[in-house]
């Protein structure tokens, strides 16, 4: 069987599971089995049209399979798949590209507890220059 190792935040779909054993000679086929037995994951990991969200990357070996034959890349029962889906966030400032300084020196002011942290306000202030 082919062992799929599932991140940190989708396990509370897999019961905790870290590594899930699927069966598939493709990789479409490993998936449906996942969802099989775990449907929860199913809306995290497909869009509405049921094809693979573009935000989750999986890799075979060290091989992302968007660089392979994507869904169709073949894999045998010793492969090991890392589903690692992309993390990404932004703020309303970001954007227009922009990135006020007076935001950023009230959030680094709000936690510099740490000698560095203090130490890159300062630095930041006394240069005058955006972040």
């Amino acid at each position: 069987m082919t062992t799929l190792k599932i991140p940190t935040p989708l396990r509370a779909y897999t019961s905790g599971q870290s590594e899930v054993n699927v069966t598939g000679v493709k990789i479409s086929e490993t998936l449906t089995d996942l969802v099989s037995q775990y449907p929860a994951l199913k809306p995290h990991l497909f869009n509405d049209n049921g094809g693979l969200r573009p935000f989750v990357n999986l890799f075979v070996g060290e091989h992302n399979i968007k660089d392979l034959q994507g869904v169709e890349t073949p894999i045998k029962d010793s492969d090991r798949i890392m589903l690692i889906p992309s993390i990404a966030g932004g703020c309303r400032h970001c954007e227009d590209g922009a990135f006020p300084s007076e935001a950023i020196s009230n959030t680094l002011r709000g936690i510099a507890s740490s000698r560095r942290t203090r130490a890159l306000l300062a630095m930041t202030e006394s240069t005058g220059r955006n972040l």
